[in-house]
């Protein structure tokens, strides 16, 4: 499936299975569109990977999502919702369980004790999870299809992409700046 930009955006959410590349596609995205990214992980995840509490946590998003513009990466089903309703496009990653659970494994063994800077904040390195991976394994069976619901009320411009060859495709459509 090739899909391109209907439209120039402001609000894009990506979403997909941990792995997938969420963050790395919406790096790419506000680098050639100049819109502000907004890692949740960033937001939610506090020093020692302590939860953000909840009502704290759908504030934030909220806040986030009221925004004119913007990119934001992650899932985050509770607040889901939040975002849909005020998003004009949704990427949607939704590849192979043995892709996005190589690429986990993989950058969990390469990154141990080290932390995504853009991505994390101080206090939460890489480090090998078991609990994770299973729920990478078991994100098809157990989260998409929650997701997928959710996803189904959204009204714009939905690119879901279930390869990341397929996503290769989409640099060649998004033109630079002038986004918002």
């Amino acid at each position: 499936m090739t899909e391109t930009w209907e439209r120039k955006v402001q609000r894009v959410m990506v979403v997909g299975c941990p792995g997938a590349g969420k963050s790395t596609v919406a790096k790419r995205l506000a680098a050639v569109t100049g819109l502000p990214l907004v890692h949740l992980d960033f937001h939610y995840w506090q020093p020692g990977w302590v939860r953000t509490e909840k009502t704290a946590w759908a504030d934030k998003v909220e806040t986030f999502a009221a925004q004119p513009c913007w990119i934001i990466d992650g899932n985050y089903g509770g607040t889901l919702e939040k975002r849909i309703s005020r998003a004009d496009t949704v990427i949607h990653l939704d590849f192979p369980t043995r892709i996005c659970l190589y690429r986990v494994f993989r950058r969990m063994l390469a990154g141990l004790g080290q932390r995504r800077e853009a991505e994390f904040v101080e206090g939460c390195e890489e480090r090998f999870d078991w609990k994770f991976l299973w729920f990478v394994l078991n994100y098809k069976r157990t989260n998409r299809p929650r997701d997928l619901e959710k996803l189904a009320c959204f009204e714009g411009q939905m690119l879901r992409f279930e390869h990341p060859k397929e996503l290769e495709e989409l640099w060649g459509t998004v033109g630079q700046g002038g986004y918002c």
